[in-house]
């Protein structure tokens, strides 16, 4: 087992964290040019097969692959579970590769100690039994919590270290901005967000900055909330590149069913681009125009700060995977691409967000700004309340959210390394 004794030998108590308020710094890293396997901590709901938890801290134990093969230059050294199942494998794995199994998050950072004993802190709250919202129907999800505890912790140490928070931010906004805030304030390099930006991309497709976006359409599949945070970012992580900007969202409105084809009449979304959108997916269905949306089907109508109008469908009946199509100006003709995913053991495309927590960990510099997911949290909890809300036209001035995107690269611009193979 990785003990205190063993990371104190290591001399890694010299650069695990940084004194609040200042800037997280790896002074020994950065002078040496080189890279170590930095010990992280697990704060996740539970650990079983396939889980969240499974596929991110399953690729740091046994490579991208999880083979034993390659793997991030990261090494899990403490792991804490909200919740242990029967099918738990944290147990387990914690006899066979010999990391702390720890009874509180607290544990977790600081091995008992008063100093973090950690570089780095993934936050998984995704799979396990959790209640919903009796009102919209969102899982409560503990990831506010979670972050909570992991802060104070710092607090309580005077240090900050990377943290990684998978999917959205919270199922509620105010808990999302309020976990935000707190990154800003104590200057915590704050990660997030879904794997769908960073897998890979058929056709390959990345829009220049500056581009003048006129129109966009994604198709998604699955739940409205689940995955329809999946669509979003997907969604998000090309139009952020367009001329205006990442300027945020004024308006949400969420329809199902039969008021999905209404709203398409009425010229809210774009016949051209769900064509457009289905055909990139496997086989280039030709199927739209007989599609009749059921109510496990839905439309979010996102209007931009900058006046563009966007959709994103969740075609429930009709397609099982994640596209996008954008209309250009001056181009004739709608260009997009499929994201295309691994849907069994490894899940590769979990190896690519592996890549992106690896680099945030190593530097404290973020690979991309937590920014775009604090805005699809936003957006994600407003769609659920209009939908909830019989597909009421919600005004939303707190997502004025604006940012500068990074080119953080997706998988098909990484065909070098090893967690994209």
């Amino acid at each position: 087992m990785r003990t205190r004794r063993s990371i104190l030998k290591a001399g890694l108590t010299g650069f695990v964290g940084s004194a609040i308020p200042h800037a997280w710094a790896l002074p020994s890293l950065k002078a040496a040019g080189a890279r170590h396997k930095l010990p992280v901590a697990a704060v996740v709901s539970v650990y079983t097969p396939n889980s969240h938890a499974d596929v991110i801290a399953g690729k740091i134990l046994e490579g991208y692959h999880q083979d034993g093969g390659v793997g991030p230059d990261l090494e899990l050294v403490s792991l804490f579970t909200d919740q242990v199942p029967s099918q738990d494998m944290s147990r387990e794995k914690a006899k066979l590769h010999g990391f702390r199994i720890s009874k509180t998050v607290d544990d977790a950072l600081t091995f008992g100690t008063d100093r973090l004993q950690v570089a780095g802190v993934l936050c998984i709250a995704e799979h396990g039994q959790y209640e919903l919202t009796p009102e919209t129907g969102q899982r409560m999800y503990p990831r506010r919590r979670f972050f909570d505890e992991v802060v104070r912790v710092f607090r309580r140490c005077d240090q900050v270290v990377p943290v990684f928070n998978d999917k959205h931010l919270s199922y509620r906004w105010d808990d999302a901005k309020a976990m935000y805030d707190t990154a800003q304030e104590l200057r915590i390099p704050f990660l997030a967000g879904s794997s769908l930006p960073v897998a890979w991309r058929e056709p390959s497709l990345e829009l220049a900055t500056g581009t003048e976006i006129e129109a966009a359409l994604s198709i998604g599949y699955g739940g409205f909330e689940d995955y329809g945070f999946h669509a979003l970012e997907a969604h998000q992580c090309l139009l952020e590149k367009r001329s205006a900007g990442a300027t945020g969202i004024a308006a949400v409105r969420a329809l199902k069913g039969d008021q999905i084809r209404q709203a398409e009449a009425a010229g809210e979304w774009s016949t051209e681009l769900f064509a457009t959108a289905r055909r990139l997916m496997p086989g280039h269905p030709e199927d739209t125009a007989g599609w009749k949306p059921g109510e496990n089907s839905a439309v979010y109508l996102l209007e931009h700060q900058d006046g563009l109008k966007s959709a994103v469908i969740m075609a429930n009946g009709l397609a099982d995977q994640f596209t996008i199509a954008v209309k250009i100006k001056g181009q004739n003709k709608p260009v997009g691409t499929w994201f295309r995913l691994q849907e069994e053991p490894p899940f590769g495309h979990f190896a690519c967000l592996l890549r992106a927590i690896d680099k945030t960990f190593q530097t404290g510099q973020v690979a991309y700004p937590v920014e775009r997911t604090l805005l699809t949290t936003g957006i994600l909890d407003r769609v659920m309340q209009s939908l909830a809300q019989d597909g009421r036209r919600i005004e939303t001035p707190e997502l004025a959210i604006e940012y500068s995107p990074t080119d953080w690269p997706f998988a098909n611009e990484n065909q070098d390394s090893a967690c994209m193979r």
